[in-house]
């Protein structure tokens, strides 16, 4: 709560009464678990729930590792780990090497046509992406129960500009050139971050805090990562379809590999990895659309998510021009359970002029329908994107040992 205004302290205050007793029986998703492997990249596998499975693989390392109080030597030796075909450092403990140079490993069926393909899509849409990633993903992620609890009882939860960062990174990383290549970074982010996952599935059931509104025993199930992995290139495309932005079946096909990958490379089994758009949207529709509910810990998280915003000298970047976003993205539902006011001059403004701006911007109108409308989009989709990736100072994604301190 340090990070609230006074004001808003109170405004999110009376919406935490509103929906204390909602957030207690949040739900799982549309049960029973129907969704076929046939659908995936690998069109086989067992169809287990995959609210039943997490990472074993993952989970032993980490787990042994913070049982023998060995991860701030481990974090220290990782620090010098940052390009994809480097080697790992040694003086790593066997098991996480051994675990490390499996997990870094591209899959059989890694398409690089497709990832050359995606280097141009990712040029032309970039700024769209950063908007998208960081708004509709981002303000997505904090209705969305079990990862917005997670996030706010872990470690990240006391930082969490700290934890937005390491978010971005992903979202930087998978847009660069060399993304999967020796000489890009994301295969790096990905295998760190499913050891983070590990840790915070082992610290979390330590929490008492976490014990008391969880849902579950262990954080973090496959089925999570799923719904996660939807906030983020399933809601994308979703925006930019509705959008009408020209996208082709060629660069549509290599931004989903680029995100295959990025799901394999997180742990997902491939079974859970849909093999097409189609596949996507009717998975999402079971594991994440059932989910998105408001709770105490999503309410503070997405308030000081806006708040970053007014952190940048720049009068378009307010909290209110945000938060009119974010309605305008993500609808009035999810708008008013995170308390956003509305904003009668933005929310009409977007809803009446959004559509001819994007057809300008993508040359589908030869002119500006409103040159100052258009003019001051065109201003917020730059400053929103740099908002976003001006978080991708120095990182490190390094082992948690503790849950959030208070």
């Amino acid at each position: 709560m340090d990070n609230l205004s006074r004001r808003n302290v109170f405004k999110v205050g009376g919406a935490l009464g509103a929906v204390g007793a909602l957030a207690m029986v949040t739900p799982a998703r549309a049960e029973p678990w129907t969704w076929s492997p046939k659908g995936s990249v690998v069109g086989t596998g067992a169809g287990a729930d995959p609210m039943t499975l997490w990472d074993p693989e993952a989970d032993s390392v980490v787990a042994s590792l913070l049982d023998k109080g060995a991860v701030p030597k481990v974090n220290e030796l990782l620090r010098t780990w940052t390009k994809n075909g480097q080697a790992l450092p040694t003086g790593l403990p066997t098991e996480l090497r051994d675990f490390m140079e499996y997990a870094r490993a591209l899959p059989p069926w890694t398409d690089r046509a497709k990832l050359d393909a995606a280097i141009d899509f990712n040029k032309k849409r970039g700024l769209y992406l950063g908007v998208l990633y960081g708004l509709a993903s981002g303000m997505m992620s904090t209705v969305i129960p079990k990862e917005a609890r997670a996030v706010y009882h872990s470690k990240g939860g006391a930082d969490l500009k700290d934890r937005i960062s390491k978010t971005a990174k992903l979202g930087y990383d998978i847009g660069t050139a060399n993304a999967y290549k020796p000489d890009g970074e994301m295969i790096v982010t990905c295998v760190k971050t499913r050891l983070v996952h590990a840790a915070v599935r082992h610290l979390l059931p330590q929490s008492p805090h976490w014990s008391q509104v969880a849902d579950e025993e262990i954080p973090i199930s496959q089925n999570d990562l799923m719904v996660t992995w939807h906030s983020l290139p399933t809601t994308v495309m979703k925006n930019l379809t509705a959008w009408k932005v020209p996208i082709s079946s060629t660069e549509s096909s290599a931004f989903l590999h680029t995100w295959q990958l990025s799901a394999h490379m997180l742990g997902i089994r491939d079974e859970y990895i849909p093999a097409s758009w189609d596949a996507a949207n009717a998975q999402a529709k079971q594991v994440l659309d059932p989910v998105l509910a408001p709770t105490p810990e999503g309410l503070k998280l997405s308030d000081i998510l806006l708040s970053l915003g007014a952190e940048v000298d720049a009068g378009i970047l307010s909290k209110p021009i945000l938060g009119a976003f974010t309605r305008f993205l993500l609808g009035d539902k999810i708008a008013d359970w995170l308390a956003i006011p509305k904003e009668l001059v933005w929310d009409s403004l977007l809803d009446v002029a959004w559509g001819p701006f994007i057809a300008v911007r993508e040359g589908l109108l030869p002119v500006p329908l409103a040159p100052e409308a258009y003019s001051l989009f065109d201003e917020f989709l730059r400053q929103a994107a740099l908002l976003y990736l001006s978080e991708l100072r120095t990182i490190s994604i390094e082992i948690p040992q503790t849950n959030r301190p208070n």
